[in-house]
C-alpha cells in the first residue's frame, strides 16, 4: 500500500482509537493516539454545524500541530422525533463540564426524557461518523461517512461500547449496540462503515 505508513488518531477517546485501529491496523498501518505522539495540543473549537466540517477542522489542527498525518472524526446521535438532535452537539448536550462517564449519563437522561411518551414508530435515529484524513501539511487526503441505523430504546441495555450506544435498538439483531460483541460491532456501526471506506481510500493515495 502506498501512501502513510502511520496515522494520529485526533481523539482523546481509547474506545474510538481502539475501533479504529482494529480495522486500519491490519492495513500495516501503525494506529497511534495523541498520547502516544506527545500528549497535550491545542484542541481547536469546533465551530462546524456538520459532522463533515468538525472533522476536518480537527483533522487539519491535529495534523498541523503533531507534523503527521492525522485522521480526526467527528460522530454523534440523529433523532428524527427532536429534528436531528443532539447531532453534532452529541457529546455536550447536557452540558460540557465533569468526565466523560458523568457527561455520558446526562446526556443519556436527557434524552430519556425528551423522548418521554414518544411511542415506538416514531423513534428511529441513527449514529453518523464522518473522518477525515489530512497530511503533516494540513492538505485534505480522505473524507468518508458511515451511518449505523436503529431506534432509541424504551430502557437502556448492555454494558459494552460507550455514549448512547446502550439506548440504540437494533431490530435485525435483538439487541442495542451496547450489546455487541466489539467485532459485530465494528462490522456494522457508523464508524466501521466509515473506517471501512477510509481503508479503500487509504489503498489509492499515492
Amino acid at each position: 500500500m502506498s501512501g502513510p505508513r502511520e496515522i494520529v488518531v485526533a481523539s482523546g477517546n481509547p474506545h474510538k482509537v481502539e475501533e479504529i485501529r482494529a480495522i486500519l491496523g491490519p492495513l500495516g498501518l501503525a494506529i497511534r493516539s495523541l498520547e502516544e505522539v506527545g500528549g497535550l495540543f491545542p484542541e481547536p473549537e469546533e465551530t462546524g454545524r456538520t459532522f463533515e466540517a468538525n472533522a476536518r477542522i480537527k483533522a487539519i489542527a491535529y495534523a498541523k500541530a503533531t507534523g503527521r498525518t492525522v485522521l480526526a472524526d467527528d460522530s454523534g446521535l440523529e433523532v428524527d422525533a427532536l429534528d436531528g438532535e443532539p447531532g453534532v452537539d452529541s457529546a455536550v448536550w447536557a452540558g460540557s463540564h465533569g468526565s466523560r462517564s458523568e457527561r455520558d449519563a446526562r446526556n443519556n437522561a436527557k434524552l430519556a426524557e425528551r423522548l418521554r411518551g414518544v411511542v415506538a414508530e416514531r423513534r428511529s435515529a441513527r449514529f453518523v461518523c464522518c473522518m477525515c484524513l489530512a497530511d503533516a501539511s494540513g492538505r485534505v487526503l480522505a473524507e468518508t461517512r458511515g451511518v449505523f441505523e436503529g431506534r432509541i430504546a424504551d430502557s437502556p441495555r448492555g454494558g459494552s461500547g460507550f455514549g448512547y450506544d446502550p439506548w440504540l435498538w437494533l431490530d435485525d439483531a435483538g439487541c442495542t449496540a451496547a450489546e455487541l460483541d466489539p467485532q459485530r460491532k465494528n462490522a456494522r456501526s457508523h464508524r466501521g462503515h466509515a473506517a471501512r471506506a477510509m481503508a479503500e481510500a487509504l489503498r489509492v493515495i499515492a
